[in-house]
């Protein structure tokens, strides 16, 4: 690897990270917001049985 292909690549990859950091929040929002608010039952008791089995209050 060269210098020039070292410093393309470390501004490429702090670039990578925030996309990528922006599309996992955007994904775990979706996600929780779908799940929260489903009026799909088993969605919902899925969601809420997995909160119990980790020992994170829900209600």
């Amino acid at each position: 690897m060269t210098t020039a292909s070292a410093s393309l690549g470390a501004s490429v990859s702090a670039q990578s990270r925030y996309m990528q950091l922006a599309m996992a929040a955007l994904l775990g929002v979706f996600i929780l917001g779908f799940v929260g608010f489903s009026h799909i039952e088993a969605v919902h008791n899925a969601a809420h049985d997995n909160r119990h089995s980790m020992a994170f209050p829900c209600h």
